[in-house]
């Protein structure tokens, strides 16, 4: 087996893998005998079989797999060997692979762009600024009262009261397509709140200034892409009984909101909203400091970049963002989307910082526990309710989709590690300064 170097520019690099007819001959009778004592043959014992008998079975068969498995094993000897790292799966091609014969060298081109010497980051140099706000009064009050008002109840007007937006009419309604009623289209006693727009485009809104006791027909048309197929597009017509309208009632804020949210009593109940505002007001002033840390790093400590995983980024990145343009495409049956000097600039910056912090991660042996997946599973399977067990199924067959959960995990595990050894000072503002710098870091 001879490896001989053909490329070496930057982080491109090119080699030649030459295997010999005899190696693989060696290779191939290896694998002969290690199969010989399993295989049953018509008019054989098993593990009898002549050896003759077996290459002319299963030597085309087995001499693929070793050709792949000496190529494997040259291609590990040399990273190895090197101490490169391919910063992609490398590419490998048999070179007159279709003119090979049985019985000549085999020769492999590999090439690939290999990861970067990446100089070590002095924590002590990075300085941060962690936002710090705490939950005032004003705050708390007005989280108590958004909760009164998502526990409001519905009171009768007066039968001359027209019903306003915001207000519940109770109805029986019966829909009709071209005269004749169809399923699903009516109902009892049914509680509509104007405004909520639970029902068709154009429904609810008719029915404001109706009052108890009266009747309506109401006019709509299904939109073009309604689920039902036979009523997409189609005009309805509803004839409604106006049987009652109520108006909204927030409900009091005292100890038996606090008791229907679980708190003992509305002390309590003030103490958990407190707590749960500055668990968000942390979790958000965490993103600004993370954005902060990144874009210092990222004139930090300067690389050079493996091209063909910036162009990949790149590609990944014009593609999402054009899929965030075209919501209504699900797949990859488009165009080609063009890569802009935009998608470049942006891969660089992030290759550059996954790269940091996977080294930093790296040197400093930091690992996503099974615990740690355990919890980000959990969390993902939550939106799946009772397919729970489903999706730990799939996960665990799937190993992308565990990159996909662990690579947050450690990029936080990483960025914390160097917050602790960074310089951090501490600056107290409002929720509302807070609310502005979330919003800066989606305008970058």
């Amino acid at each position: 087996m001879q490896v001989t170097e053909t490329l070496k520019d930057g982080l491109k690099r090119g080699y030649t893998i030459t295997l010999t007819a005899a190696e693989l001959e060696t290779k191939v009778n290896e694998k002969l005998v290690e199969a010989q004592p399993e295989i049953e043959m018509k008019g054989f014992r098993k593990g009898k079989v002549p050896m003759a008998l077996l290459r002319k079975q299963y030597g085309q068969r087995l001499m693929g797999e070793a050709m792949q498995d000496a190529i494997d094993g040259a291609m590990k000897d040399h990273f190895e060997a090197t101490g490169d790292r391919p910063a992609m799966q490398p590419k490998v091609e048999m070179q007159d692979g279709e003119t090979w014969k049985e019985g000549e060298d085999v020769v492999v081109a590999m090439s690939y762009d290999a990861l970067p010497e990446i100089p070590d980051l002095d924590t002590s140099t990075v300085t941060l600024e962690r936002l710090v706000v705490k939950a005032d009064e004003a705050s708390v009050t007005e989280a108590l009262e958004n909760l009164a008002k998502s526990s409001q109840d519905y009171e009768p007007r007066k039968k001359t009261s027209a019903a306003k937006d915001g207000d519940q009419v109770v109805i029986d309604f019966l829909g009709k397509v071209d005269g004749e009623p169809f399923e699903g289209g009516a109902a009892e006693d049914y509680p509509l709140v104007l405004g909520s727009g639970s029902f068709i485009p154009g429904f609810e809104e008719q029915l404001i200034g109706v009052k108890t006791g009266e009747e309506k027909n109401v006019t709509v048309t299904f939109p073009a892409e309604y689920g039902a197929a036979h009523l997409a597009g189609k005009d309805a017509v509803f004839e409604c009984k106006i049987k009652e309208v109520k108006s909204p009632k927030a409900a009091e804020i005292n100890d038996e909101l606090a008791k229907k949210f679980g708190a003992d009593d509305l002390d309590a109940l003030k103490a958990q909203i407190s707590e749960r505002l500055e668990s968000e007001y942390k979790g958000a002033a965490r993103a600004v400091l993370k954005r902060a840390l990144l874009d210092q790093l990222d004139g930090l400590v300067t690389f050079d970049l493996p091209a063909a995983l910036v162009e990949a980024e790149a590609g990944q990145i014009a593609h999402q963002l054009w899929h965030e343009e075209n919501p209504e495409v699900h797949d990859h049956n488009h165009g080609h989307v063009e890569v802009t000097d935009e998608h470049k600039s942006l891969a660089v910056r992030r290759v550059r910082l996954g790269l940091l912090l996977a080294e930093i991660g790296r040197k400093q042996k930091i690992e996503v526990t099974d615990a740690e997946m355990t919890q980000a599973v959990l969390a993902q399977a939550r939106q799946y309710p009772g397919q729970e067990r489903a999706f730990f199924e799939f996960v665990q067959k799937n190993a992308q989709v565990q990159q996909q959960l662990r690579a947050p995990i450690f990029e936080d595990k990483v960025v914390d590690f160097i917050v602790a050894g960074a310089t951090v000072t501490d600056k107290e503002i409002g929720k509302d300064d807070l609310q502005k710098a979330i919003e800066a870091l989606d305008e970058i």
